[in-house]
């Protein structure tokens, strides 16, 4: 694991077991991943989907290691320009102060140049096909179609699957969405998780194992401290702005 990491420092009768030889670098790495991508065209897949989640953690880290991690974004991105890497799709996540602060892309000339967008025009006329989108705030709507599209797949995949679309219809699933929300002070952000356990442990399951399981009459939505995170547990306990935890 610490060779495919990229570790410097790696024992030699590690690598002998594993039968690999030398160090893995960013160069090796990048020719697997070429390699990777033959493999699936002459498979017949289409290609490759790449995300890298929350970047702007890289902000955190020493100024070295935040501008050689800046520099290395700027050089993929140059090579999957290039066709380099045919089939692949990357898809880099990150906060706005990521994408606009000093210590995030800014900090870095070209690679601010290459994934510069102006969005000075309304949100829905974002162009879809542009280098960079912004993402819309979490509401209760996009809540409920991620309930609908989890339950869509649940029945894809049990024999209950009329059972369940009519004792868990979308109605329930806003009713259920509602309940939570407003457990969490109305903070739709954080109420995914959450809300997608409670919709699969508490009701699907139930529902598919049950014939007479009903949500509306055996469950009543509960929520205690040791299944939520330090986040969910503010906005769930704190009735005063003094009760709320600031990070310093």
């Amino acid at each position: 694991m610490a060779w495919l990491a990229g570790q410097p420092n790696v024992a030699a009768h590690a690598k002998r077991y594993a039968g690999v030889k030398g160090d893995l670098d960013h160069f090796g790495a990048l020719n697997f991943l070429q390699g990777v991508l033959a493999v699936l065209r002459d498979a017949g897949q289409a290609g490759l989907v790449l995300i890298l989640d929350e970047v702007e953690t890289i902000q955190r880290v020493r100024s070295d290691v935040r501008d050689k991690s800046l520099n290395a974004l700027r050089q993929l991105l140059d090579e999957i320009d290039a066709g380099r890497f045919a089939g692949l799709y990357l898809l880099i996540t990150g906060t706005p102060a990521f994408f606009e602060g000093p210590q995030g892309i800014q900090r870095l000339e070209p690679l601010a140049q290459r994934l510069h967008v102006d969005f000075q025009s309304e949100v829905r006329f974002d162009n879809p096909r542009a280098v960079q989108m912004r993402l819309p705030a979490f509401d209760l709507e996009r809540l409920c179609l991620v309930g609908n599209k989890v339950r869509t797949i649940f029945m894809q995949h049990t024999p209950a699957a009329a059972r369940i679309a009519q004792r868990c219809d979308d109605t329930y699933i806003r009713d259920l969405a509602h309940a939570v929300t407003g457990k969490l002070g109305g903070k739709v952000g954080i109420a995914p998780r959450i809300f997608l356990k409670k919709l699969v442990a508490d009701v699907l399951d139930r529902i598919d194992q049950f014939e007479d399981f009903n949500p509306r009459q055996h469950y009543a939505l509960t929520m205690h401290e040791a299944e939520l995170s330090p986040r969910e547990r503010q906005a769930m306990g704190a009735t005063d702005v003094d009760e709320i935890e600031l990070a310093l």
